[in-house]
Parts: structure tokens; sequence; C-alpha cells
């Protein structure tokens, strides 16, 4: 812990290019910006008076990436990675936060570079996901986003991965009811169960479905078994359209892992998709 009360930390960083840290195209090859990353929670009176959404306006001024979401315990908590001159300025700025807020300590944690790219608010649902597992022709895994009322839809062959050095492929598919979100058993000759579900937030710097017809896509998983960042990243486009599942570098990563030979079994039902009888 760098900080606790109002006292500000001195930050010191790591070297990082620009593209690693998220604040945009590295400006040369070698280019390189010394950058820090911090999370502070900040305690007093300062939820329900505009502190997140002023928090947001000071770290885009900044050019600073991460985020900004109410804590369970009534405090405001912030990510914030960039220049170390500029997280020390927003570090200034949650010491005495927006009229009329009333900020009584700021503690702050050094972390690691997630790699960001917007600051934005956490916390709001977009709506809801569903990982379905899947046998039929070939086993796969289904990832659908709700978007716009209907479940936006990808088969990922392996399945999805809490691994950053993992990407998976992931193709896109017809959309499906919301309806369709809770069935296991049969379907057809093949099987069905519910791997994984809960809710999601869009993130990125263009609004969804904008970021999916553009082709680059960021969100936030909050699933039994999946959490924190991904992002789907399109490689071909046409029918049936090839995309990357990648996940963020995150605090919810794990480097090594394979979620789906750990996890097996239903979220719903608790049964695998070999124990499903077709």
């Amino acid at each position: 812990m760098l900080s606790t009360g109002l006292g500000r930390p001195a930050l010191r960083g790591v070297t990082l290019s620009r593209w690693e840290i998220g604040v945009g195209p590295a400006v040369a090859e070698h280019g390189s910006v010394t950058a820090t990353a911090i999370r502070a929670a900040v305690r007093g009176e300062v939820q329900g008076v505009g502190f997140r959404d002023a928090t947001v306006r000071r770290a885009r001024a900044l050019a600073l990436t991460g985020w900004v979401r109410n804590g369970a315990d009534g405090s405001v908590e912030v990510h914030a990675e960039g220049p170390e001159p500029a997280v020390d300025a927003l570090v200034a700025f949650l010491h005495d936060g927006p009229q009329p807020a009333r900020v009584t300590a700021v503690a702050i944690e050094r972390v690691g570079i997630e790699g960001h790219e917007q600051f934005a608010i956490r916390g709001l649902s977009a709506g809801v996901f569903v990982v379905q597992e899947h046998v039929a022709t070939a086993h796969h895994f289904d990832l659908r986003l709700e978007v716009d009322g209907v479940m936006r839809s990808w088969a990922i062959p392996k399945g999805p991965s809490l691994d950053p050095a993992v990407k998976r492929l992931a193709v896109e598919v017809d959309d499906h009811e919301t309806a369709h979100n809770t069935f296991e058993g049969a379907l057809g000759a093949g099987r069905v169960i519910v791997w994984d579900h809960g809710t999601y937030e869009q993130g990125g710097r263009v609004a969804w479905p904008e970021a999916l017809s553009r082709g680059h896509a960021v969100f936030v998983l909050h699933g039994e078994k999946l959490h924190g960042g991904f992002a789907l990243q399109r490689t071909r486009a046409g029918p049936k359209a090839q995309w990357l599942l990648i996940k963020r570098r995150d605090e919810q990563a794990r480097p090594g892992s394979d979620v789906v030979a750990e996890h097996p079994r239903s979220v719903l039902s608790g049964r695998t998709i070999d124990e499903i009888h077709a």
C-alpha cells in the first residue's frame, strides 16, 4: 500500500511500450513511455454525488486508461494507468473529488499494468451472457452476448480461456433468442449444457453494436467461471466470420490455466456433457 489517509504518494513506474499500456499505438518501433498503474479506494461521502462521472472526465482529460466503480462498502474504487505525471494528477484529484463530495481517506496501491483501451465506468451491466457446451457434428462451446435484445453468438471449438497468452478461434454464428439461454439436454443428435452464465459490461472506445460491426469489441464478464476483461477481434469477415477471443491481462487472468478442463460441469444442473443422453 502506497498511502492511506490524505497524503499523496510518490509513484514509480515501469517502462512499457505505448501499445502495451493501451494508450494508443507506438509512435516509433522502439518508442516507450514510463508508465505506472494504481488502484485507489476513496472513502467518505463519495457515492451519489457524481464522483464516478467526474473521475471519468478527469482521467480522460489526462489520457489515462482504466476504470472507476462504486464499491459495495460505500467507497469509490479506481484503477488508473498511464504516464506517471498523469496518474499523479488523477490521485491529487481523488483527494478532493467534485462538489459536493466529501473525501475522508484515499488508499493507494501499486498494481500491474492491465492494458485498458479507455477510461470507463465499471459495474453497469450491458446484459447477460451464456456459454453453452455443445456436442453435435463437432464438440464446441457457444459464447452468447446479449446485444439489442438478441444473443449474438460465436462458436469456440476449444472453449474460452483465462490465459491471456491463449487466443481462441471464435466463429460467428446465427443470433439466438434469450429463451435458449437456459436450455440443457438433447438437441437433435447432439447434447447441450450451460457451462457458464452471468452478466457483462461493454467496454472499448466504440459503442456497441458498432464495435462489433467494426470488428473489435471489448467486454467484462461476471460469470461463475469466467471473470474479467475479454476482447473479440475479427480476423476474417463474410459469412461465418472468424474472430479471436482473447483474455485481457487483468487481475482475473490465470496464465497457464485450462478453465474448460478444470471446471467441466454445468452451472445449472452440475452435469458434464457426457452425462447428457441424446
